[in-house]
């Protein structure tokens, strides 16, 4: 299967100025199955360490453009195949951030299958939290990522989950979801996902309902910012 569009470049202007340049800044990776709670434990991450300290950047962002595919090919598009995102971007926004520099993210319209024209500015924060179904399967990703989390929730549980989210935010079906979920979904979940468990430094039951899980990532966090609650502070502009 081919996939279109090809990787976007980053500007010059806001490329590294020293190839390995870093500030400190530390990443956490969030992981796990479609409708597992991945954005509920990063939303428990921000909301516990500070949102002026944390940006977060989720991989679906990284969606290829798929406005030239006729109808009938999109309706089989795999979704969850590691090549239907453009990670190579979102590592090479990561190196910006990294390296104290804001990064042109990407805004995709899931409704349409497009990724939109004006990209949104993400500025550097002392930690980026990177939350996505792949991002523990790329290595890419991965060598950037300073905590690795997994949120293991029962498949029951994250099919009702996706079910309910892609009829309330994204249009679609009962049997579209279904259909794909059986084609897709589940497929690429035994065969990427799930086996990406085992690079995870925390596995997380249940997500953002386990407190004794998040009480410790939490802490460790908050122990890696230190006393003056920065992991890192990105340079100056025009430093």
């Amino acid at each position: 299967m081919t996939f279109p569009s090809p990787l976007r470049e980053v500007p010059a202007e806001h490329e590294r100025s020293t190839p390995g340049e870093d500030t400190g800044t530390l990443v956490i990776g969030v992981a796990g199955g479609s409708g597992s709670g991945k954005s509920t434990v990063a939303a428990e991450i921000v909301r516990r360490v500070g949102s002026d300290r944390v940006v977060v950047i989720t991989h679906d962002r990284y969606y290829r453009d798929l406005s030239g595919l006729p109808s009938e090919k999109l309706i089989h598009h795999n979704f969850d195949h590691p090549d239907a995102l453009e990670t190579p971007l979102m590592v090479a926004h990561l190196g910006l951030l990294k390296s104290g520099r804001p990064a042109p993210v990407p805004v995709y319209d899931y409704a349409r299958h497009v990724r939109l024209p004006d990209a949104e500015w993400m500025e550097p924060r002392p930690i980026v939290l990177v939350e996505g179904i792949l991002v523990l399967a790329e290595p890419g990703l991965r060598e950037l990522m300073d905590l690795k989390i997994f949120v293991d929730t029962d498949p029951d549980i994250r099919f009702i989950r996706r079910l309910d989210r892609d009829l309330r935010e994204r249009g679609r079906t009962v049997e579209s979801v279904v259909h794909q979920y059986l084609g897709t979904v589940r497929p690429m979940h035994l065969e990427f996902v799930e086996p990406s468990r085992r690079w995870a430094d925390v596995i997380i039951p249940e997500g953002g309902f386990n407190e004794a899980a998040l009480d410790l990532v939490i802490s460790h966090i908050l122990q890696t910012l230190g006393a003056d609650g920065a992991a890192a502070r990105p340079p100056e502009r025009g430093s």
